[in-house]
Parts: structure tokens; sequence; C-alpha cells
């Protein structure tokens, strides 16, 4: 049985956190706010990229990755909540990323595609 990829069931299960390594995830400021309001600094989990925001690195690996997993998991960033939904900008449609070892184990929504559609909106404003 697939799972939502909200629930992130296949990350937990099978204990990956190959998208936190190296990670680019870009950031909203909705983002910002619901992180911030944990009580990070933004310039401890985030670095500027040109106008935009996105997840800073520490020794390669995402600023909130430990060895138990990601420490905001229920406040992650939406990027973080689609993944493995990308958007693949040769194909300029959605795509499960290549990357996931576990893409397939998502049961992918009309509801998600328009979740992604909006982030990129709000990403490029």
């Amino acid at each position: 049985m697939k799972s939502s990829l909200e629930s992130g069931e296949p990350c937990v299960r099978h204990k990956c956190v190959k998208c936190c390594i190296e990670t680019e995830m870009p950031l909203t400021e909705e983002d910002i706010r619901r992180i911030s309001g944990l009580g990070y600094k933004v310039e401890e989990f985030s670095v500027r990229d040109g106008k935009k925001f996105r997840l800073k690195n520490k020794f390669g690996r995402c600023v909130f990755l430990t060895d138990e997993g990601c420490k905001i998991y229920a406040f992650r960033p939406e990027g973080c909540r689609l993944y493995p939904l990308v958007f693949d900008d040769s194909l300029k449609k959605p795509v499960l990323d290549e990357l996931c070892p576990y893409r397939e184990e998502f049961d992918i929504k009309k509801s998600d595609l328009e979740r992604l559609l909006r982030l990129i909106e709000k990403l490029e404003t």
C-alpha cells in the first residue's frame, strides 16, 4: 500500500535521509516564520541564495538532521513535505525525484500536484 506524501512514512520506515544530504531546499516566507516560531534564528537554519532563502547545511547535512532524523519534522518546510515530488524544469512538469530510492512507495494525488505548483509560484515571487 502506498503512503501519502505528507506522511513521509516510507522515509521514516526505511530511516532514509538521502534528501537531507547537501540539501538545496528553498524556503518560503511561511517556512521561515514557522521555523523561527520554534525559537530558531533565521541565520541558524537558512542561507541567502540571491534574493531567496534555502535550508542551511552543516557538514554536508541539513542543519536539522540528527541521528534520529529531522528534529523539526512536524514543522519542516513545504518542499520537504512534498518531496520526492519535484518540478522538472526540462520536462516542464512535476516528477518523482530519481534521487529518492523509495519514490514508488508514495501515492501522489492531484492535491499534491496543486500544492507543488502553488509552492513554485510562492518561491518565484
